[in-house]
């Protein structure tokens, strides 16, 4: 009985040796790769020649937000020409989704003007939910020239709330909650623009 009991903890203790070695080796990769993936959806929403500094390089960090959805301070990301910031791109998350949260990438004018939005990861169901992707449907772009100024509070949302966007047929919840975070970080940014915008040039 003693026995078996050691050797159950010799291979208890063995499993997350293992687990833990091999999370050493892949971490710097995964890290390398998310950083990738993030430089890719931060260079689709903003032609190359809109800016010359380096968007990752340029991060600064925000304090968590209700409008944003944060919990833990996030990274904002500046777009510049010759120094000064034009566009802000935050990473809002939205805890709405219909299987959990949908993080996305939202580029804001310094106007208050969305340039565009990217969704950067997400668990919604497959064929239905994912249709928020750029590779799935064109939908995501709908965003694009949207403003607080150019749509009133309950425009803000999807045609069957009374707003102006399309939702999916047979998922209504994902498209709501993409909205309503992309409306929110609006309002964050009018909020708190100044800030944001001494922080991009510090």
């Amino acid at each position: 009985m003693i026995r078996s009991a050691m050797v159950l903890a010799l291979f208890a203790v063995c499993g997350t040796l293992l687990v833990a070695i091999t999370y050493e080796l892949t971490r710097e990769q995964i890290a390398e790769n998310e950083r990738l993936s993030l430089l890719k959806s931060l260079t689709q929403l903003l032609p190359a020649e809109s800016y010359n500094n380096s968007l990752l390089d340029d991060k600064f960090l925000i304090e968590a937000d209700s409008l944003l959805g944060t919990t833990d301070s996030t990274y904002a990301y500046p777009a510049k020409v010759d120094g000064d910031s034009h566009t802000i791109l935050l990473t809002p998350d939205s805890q709405e989704g219909y299987t959990g949260t949908i993080n996305i990438l939202v580029a804001i004018n310094i106007d208050g003007t969305v340039v565009g939005v990217r969704v950067l990861s997400h668990r919604e169901t497959p064929g239905l939910g994912d249709l928020i992707e750029e590779r799935r449907s064109n939908w995501i772009h709908t965003f694009a020239g949207r403003s607080l100024e150019s749509l009133t509070t309950k425009e803000w949302q999807v045609k069957k709330d009374g707003g102006v966007f399309d939702q999916f047929t047979g998922a209504t919840i994902t498209p709501r909650a993409i909205v309503k975070a992309v409306h929110r970080s609006l309002l964050y940014f009018q909020k708190n623009r100044d800030k944001l915008l001494e922080l991009a040039n510090d």
